[in-house]
């Protein structure tokens, strides 16, 4: 019989495994394209003109859905800013899948995230906090703590949050060798046009016309560590050359993984601070209570 401890430990893990993935989605998320022409120009020529402009993009509110096969589904809202390291808010709510089942008997299938340049906090509920929170309610995830917990796994979702950049899926579709225009769309009532792509994971050593020696490399380990053997993007660029919507569906190697996320309200405000101290509690001082090691995958021992 799994001890309780146990349990908990897979919950929180879980809920860090989702809350990086939700990150990685969220900072690949809007760019402006330098000049105001991307829109006219050959799909290579948007896209590099959009990449080049990641740096003058600052902040945007984000909303997106994203699947896991069984795993999970779930929605956030909130906003991000990427200036200086990753910041922002958003509220979390599980939907479906096997982590939403977890949550539920955790107290609540919705939780806050709160992203800081060196690490991810989760705000858990009231239940959590007295079952294995020590009373505490938010859960701190450090990012170098997180390399050592799963092995590839733990690193890559350490990469994920720390070197995705705004530009990310502009990345993706450069990689993909066939980017095309796929045409011109209403997205929110608004004029866009839409680009697609699709990176085979395979054949990306192949692929070194639209990225470097060095950025080939890190795209090839991040979708490897984190089994994705084919990935499809696609954005829509708005006449203001902002990204205001990415779809993305990933074959990985423990079911599909679909996205789509839109931004809004580019320039907006955001703060994060780490929560209060005195209601925090350090993910790896959760499992060193519970007897495990890092690298614990939540099954642990009997009692």
């Amino acid at each position: 019989m799994k001890s309780t401890t146990a349990r908990r430990m897979g919950l929180s893990i879980a809920v860090g495994a989702a809350l990086t993935g939700v990150a990685a989605c969220g900072s690949s998320s809007a760019d402006k394209a330098a000049g105001g022409g991307a829109i006219h120009v050959s799909p290579i020529a948007a896209l590099r003109s959009v990449e080049k402009s990641t740096d003058k993009a600052d902040s945007a509110k984000v909303r997106s859905t994203t699947s896991m096969g069984d795993i999970m589904s779930m929605t956030a809202n909130g906003a991000l800013t990427w200036g200086d390291g990753l910041k922002g808010n958003l509220t979390i709510t599980y939907t479906g899948g096997q982590l939403a089942e977890m949550m539920k008997k955790a107290g609540s299938a919705s939780m806050e995230a709160r992203y800081l340049p060196d690490a991810y906090y989760a705000h858990m509920s009231d239940a959590y906090a007295q079952q294995a929170g020590g009373g505490k309610h938010w859960l701190k995830y450090s990012y170098d703590d997180l390399a050592k917990l799963g092995g590839a796994s733990g690193s890559y979702m350490k990469d994920q949050i720390q070197t995705a950049t705004p530009n990310q899926s502009v990345k993706m579709l450069l990689a993909s060798g066939d980017v095309k225009k796929v045409g011109e769309e209403k997205v929110d009532g608004a004029h866009t046009v839409h680009y697609s792509g699709t990176v085979d994971v395979a054949d990306l050593a192949d692929r070194t016309s639209n990225l470097d020696k060095d950025q080939l490399a890190a795209l090839k380990k991040q979708l490897s560590q984190a089994g994705v053997t084919t990935d499809t993007v696609d954005i829509w660029i708005n006449d203001q050359n902002l990204l205001v919507k990415k779809t993305e569906k990933a074959a990985m190697a423990n079911g599909t993984m679909t996205n789509t996320t839109f931004y809004t309200d580019y320039g907006v405000k955001v703060t994060a601070e780490a929560p209060p101290a005195g209601d925090t509690r350090d993910f790896k001082d959760m499992l060193k209570s519970g007897g495990t090691v890092a690298g614990s995958t939540g099954s642990g021992t009997s009692s």
